[in-house]
């Protein structure tokens, strides 16, 4: 019988009865991200210090001039690190040295993601404290993606509806009660300057931008908020009269006819003017549809039958994790860690984390929604093969730590890591193996294919052992590595070997002749090193289990997020070894389902679900859904938590080619019941 996806997906909304600071709900379609308090607004702004309330979108950047005589540096500006390979100099941004510190730091935050403006409530023309409000019940309708919010101020009653519409980057709000028929609400806009922070926002820099009114009626408003060489528009519709006043930086809105049970406005942002005005009633309906045909169409999973007391928990992980993901991070760019709700690392993206973000997507059927950042990587292609050639390597060299135009950022690790190289080719094969057209292949190849050229161009050969390295100065996916001292690392060896058949069999597919070298290359890799029976994390880390026991155990992506040629034995023996001695507190949310993957390869499902709800520092779900880092105060929600999650649960499920046993994720005690549809299986 299909799965009552209705009934499934309701059942884990999250409901919150009083104010959560860790969990504030966010509601957005990929592009625009609005992330509210308990007052389905962004009312209580001072009161979210954990995790900020922000309104934010894919194209809203802001770039602080460095002074009133310059306005930007690039790497050409920045004193290079040196570094030796192999007897040739290479050079990479870094380190931050003497003299050069402005540079370092100006490229580090800038361009950073803006925070568009904070929209909320006002009693009786003043801003509202915490202490004023009561009766809460806020739900968040995952079904139909509307944020239903209930709550009393100053015992008055009050209802606020806030959904954002199906893809155009505009909000709708609905507000009722007797606090708006007794006259009391207004609603505030305000604009802040852009700030690198986690807030996204400078509240106390007043000279350096301004509003300008574009049009303003009796029930349409429309501004332009311009700081710097940066602007964009807003514009306000509301149903029926109100009173609209500009003052400054902000817009205050107060519903005309106190008679009125609801008062309902939509808010739209744009990097042009504006021409249409949606009206809310729209907005809530096209939101409405949108979601019920992603939960309806893609890949679910239900474990509420279940004996094992965990199987709720993980399946409300699963289900809020879908809901996240689709809300932040499947989007027209890769996103950031924290998605579209707060900034971390300046509102950068990280394309190492872009696997983890989107990979899950073509295995859940909806490789249209990965289909839509796909694009990013064609559009910023000159810049790849920019920053492979600025040390001398064909092809295209793909940053980890970007802003919108896809530079590569200063960083003491980004710009020496390169297990995001392989990232393109394994993600388009996902979306391949996925029914995808022929003009697919045809249009992407280019990716393969430059993608390829650098990754081969990247090692070298070495004659005393007949294998292609990977060599110095490097940083691997445990990031704890120096790069002058790191060899082969574990996991690329095997990235390597596997995406390199990858672009094999695209060029087959394509009938396009195949650059032998790539042949040559990827099934002459290195092996994976070892010592006493154990996966090092590279070849020159004898104490990788002593010493650099911390961070990602990267050893463990070879035989689970891929199947490289690994011995399933030294594997198993390794996985347990990191289980036993591994500093947990140091791990990350997707560190969790990486092992969790390569334990069910291993057919070790008891070990597989253990992994996945280990009660630890980093694996916390909290109400929201969000993967809370608990240690970190500038990162606190972790989306490749959530996404590596939804990326493990198709092997958990569907198993991988050639897999015999049904659902190998799970144990087979009697103590769980899987029922899943519309998943599909890793390729092997």
């Amino acid at each position: 019988m299909a799965i009552q996806r209705y009934e499934l997906i309701s059942r884990h909304n999250p409901i919150l009865n009083k104010i959560d600071t860790q969990s504030p709900l966010t509601v957005g379609n990929g592009e625009l991200g609005f992330t509210a308090d308990i007052t389905g607004m962004q009312t209580l702004y001072d009161t979210y210090r954990e995790l900020p309330l922000c309104t934010m979108s894919q194209w809203g950047w802001h770039t602080k001039p460095v002074s009133k005589d310059r306005y930007a540096y690039t790497l050409d500006d920045l004193v290079m690190t040196e570094y030796d390979c192999l007897g040739e100099k290479v050079y990479y941004p870094k380190k931050r040295m003497p003299g050069n510190e402005e540079v370092y730091d100006w490229l580090r935050f800038n361009p950073h993601r803006l925070n568009l403006a904070r929209i909320g409530l006002l009693y009786e023309g003043k801003e509202i404290k915490e202490t004023s409000i009561g009766g809460i019940r806020q739900e968040l309708q995952l079904y139909s993606g509307i944020l239903d919010s209930r709550f009393t101020l100053s015992g008055i009653s009050c209802q606020v509806r806030t959904v954002c519409d199906a893809v155009k980057d505009s909000l709708a709000f609905e507000v009722g009660g007797a606090a708006l028929s007794q006259g009391n609400i207004s609603i505030q806009l305000k604009f802040p300057y852009g700030s690198p922070n986690i807030t996204a926002s400078d509240w106390e820099e007043k000279q350096a931008h301004h509003i300008e009114t574009v049009l303003k009626d009796t029930n349409r408003l429309q501004v332009k908020h311009v700081l710097d060489k940066d602007e964009y528009y807003v514009a306000v519709a509301v149903t029926g009269n109100a009173k609209i006043e500009i003052k400054d930086w902000e817009v205050v809105i107060t519903p005309g006819n106190s008679k009125e049970q609801a008062f309902s406005f939509a808010v739209s942002f744009g990097q042009k003017v504006i021409t249409n005005y949606p009206k809310p009633a729209d907005i809530f309906a096209g939101s409405t549809n949108w979601w019920k045909e992603y939960w309806e169409e893609g890949g679910i999973v239900q474990l509420n039958k279940s004996r094992d007391k965990r199987a709720v928990e993980l399946e409300r992980r699963i289900i809020l994790s879908k809901y996240l993901m689709a809300v932040n991070s499947a989007g027209s760019r890769p996103p950031q860690e924290t998605g579209l709700t707060c900034n971390s690392w300046y509102g950068k993206m990280h394309l190492e984390m872009y696997l983890w973000h989107c990979a899950w997507l073509p295995l859940w059927n909806h490789t249209k929604l990965l289909e839509r950042s796909l694009d990013w990587y064609l559009d910023h292609l000159k810049e790849a093969r920019e920053n492979a050639a600025r040390n001398g390597y064909k092809g295209a060299r793909w940053p980890k730590m970007i802003a919108s135009e896809g530079i590569d950022c200063p960083s003491g690790i980004a710009p020496l890591l390169v297990w995001q190289q392989p990232h393109i080719i394994y993600m388009l094969e996902l979306a391949y193996q996925n029914k995808v057209s022929e003009d697919f292949l045809k249009k992407y190849w280019i990716l393969i294919e430059e993608t390829a050229e650098f990754m081969v161009d990247f090692v070298s050969y070495n004659e005393t052992s007949g294998y292609y390295d990977i060599p110095s100065p490097v940083i691997p996916v445990q990031e704890c590595h120096k790069p002058e001292e790191t060899k082969n690392p574990a996991f690329e060896l095997e990235y390597w070997h596997v995406t390199l058949k990858i672009a094999i069999d695209w060029a087959e597919r394509l009938g396009i002749p195949v650059n032998e070298r790539w042949r040559e290359v990827g099934e002459n890799m290195a092996p994976m090193p070892v010592k006493d029976g154990l996966y090092l994390a590279h070849e020159l880390c004898p104490d990788t289990f002593s010493r650099f026991n911390i961070d990602h155990p990267l050893m463990t992506g070879s035989y689970g997020l891929i199947k490289g040629r690994v011995d399933s034995e030294i594997m198993r023996t390794t996985l347990h070894k990191i289980l036993e001695c591994w500093e947990y507190k140091s791990l990350w949310g997707w560190d969790f389902a990486m092992m969790a993957m390569t334990a069910v390869r291993l057919g070790d499902p008891e070990t597989v679900i253990d992994i996945l709800l280990k009660d630890t520092l980093k694996n916390r779900y909290v109400a929201s859904g969000n993967n809370w880092q608990e240690s970190r105060e500038d990162l606190p929600l972790y989306l490749p938590g959530n996404g590596a999650l939804l990326l493990a649960v198709p092997i958990m499920t569907a198993g991988y080619k050639g897999c015999t046993t049904e659902t190998p994720g799970f144990p087979k005690n009697g103590e769980w019941e899987v029922e899943y549809e519309g998943i599909e299986p890793f390729f092997e």
